[in-house]
């Protein structure tokens, strides 16, 4: 049993500490928990640390150098490491199937090492799982969340995931819808709030914020943005591997001069409002953050149906949300949205109604405090 310290030391073990999505939760939670708790923070890809800079300088946070690599060829011997780098710490937070070892690791080894409550937070899937789950992962995960004081997820699907394929125990798995600072967005930005690139007076702009992977299949969203009016210019906010084919699918298409890729944007809510409209052309999500985002901006979206999307967005949006795959059908969302200005607004002005009610980042925070005091066995948290 691990002494209760006046400071809570939490460690948080990533697949990856790039610029995401559920990496931009992670920190908005850390800012919102204040500098009362200190943070270690290992990324399963030691280079991937953009969200770093997203975490306020009050904070006490650490990025231990020559933790054990979270990934590689399992063995007991690697995972007792594992566990042993583990100990001393108050709780310990992964993520996703990068992590996932040192949730085993947990598994084998928490009682006889004393270490701290385990909760794991699973926000989706790679490109490997995005049709289909694998069944040896499924046995896996089963073992390795056995001692788990708790599953996160943000979406319905991954809910039923976790109860069905990984047979974890209803009390045990938290649906924790994901949840900005809504009120930060819905402001108009200035035209040059982007780096490298200015909206100019008669553009108009979809725009989506991904991680250039390819789960995200981003070069399906330039071919379906590429029949739009010339007054319409592609804005891609993110990095990651697929830029090159991104960019070679425009050139391919002609339409390399319409299509943007600024690069990592630090505050979303800097720059989400230049864009006319939002589109997502991911192969899998759950509970996408850009999604509310775009939705707390006064936006209209134009999604495949991949995760929750069609029970976040507001009523009057869904019939612009199709069928996962189709993307002739996206390509038509995009255009009918593209033609009819009016109809956008009404559709931004609901879902940013949506957003605000539902969405908001304080009601997210009050939920994972619980959790994570009650895995740590106190009254709250920090």
């Amino acid at each position: 049993m691990i002494a209760r310290r006046e400071r809570l030391h939490v460690l948080h073990l990533h697949s990856t500490f790039g610029a995401g999505g559920k990496e931009r939760r992670s920190v908005d939670l850390i800012n919102r928990f204040g500098p009362g708790v200190d943070h270690s923070i290992v990324s399963a890809e030691p280079g991937q640390l953009g969200a770093a800079a997203l975490i306020s300088k009050a904070i006490p946070v650490r990025f231990p150098i020559g933790f054990p690599a979270l990934a590689g060829r399992f063995s007991v011997r690697r995972l007792q490491t594992l566990a042993r780098a583990m100990q001393g710490f108050d709780l310990i937070l992964t993520y996703n199937w990068g992590a996932m070892d040192a949730a085993m690791a947990h598994a084998l080894f928490a009682p006889r090492m004393g270490l701290g409550p385990l909760v794991h937070h699973e926000d989706g899937f790679n490109a490997d799982e995005a049709e289909r789950l694998k069944t040896s992962r499924n046995w896996y995960r089963r073992m390795a969340l056995a001692r788990s004081s708790g599953i996160v997820v943000p979406s319905r699907r991954l809910e039923q995931i976790a109860l069905d394929a990984w047979k974890q125990p209803a009390a045990r798995v938290h649906r924790i819808p994901n949840g900005i600072d809504t009120k930060a967005y819905g402001r108009k930005p200035r035209p040059d709030a982007l780096p490298r690139i200015i909206k100019r007076p008669g553009e108009r702009w979809v725009g989506t914020l991904a991680g250039l992977r390819p789960v995200k299949n981003l070069r399906r969203l330039v071919r379906a943005f590429r029949t739009l009016p010339p007054e319409w210019q592609l804005v891609i906010l993110g990095e990651g591997p697929e830029r090159e084919a991104i960019v070679a699918e425009a050139m391919d298409l002609a339409i390399g001069h319409r299509v943007h890729l600024p690069g990592h944007v630090p505050d979303p809510a800097q720059a989400i409002g230049l864009f006319d409209l939002f589109a997502l052309s991911s192969d899998s999500e759950q509970f996408p953050l850009s999604v509310v985002e775009a939705m707390a901006s006064g936006l209209a979206v134009a999604s495949p149906a991949v995760g929750d999307v069609a029970d976040i967005v507001s009523a009057e949006n869904r019939a612009f949300i199709t069928a996962a795959g189709d993307e002739a059908a996206l390509a038509g969302a995009l255009a009918d949205l593209a033609a009819d200005e009016a109809l956008r607004r009404r559709i931004g002005a609901a879902n940013q109604t949506r957003a605000r009610a539902e969405f908001d980042a304080k009601a997210m925070t009050r939920h994972y405090a619980a959790l994570y005091a009650a895995a740590l066995g106190r009254e709250r948290f920090p």
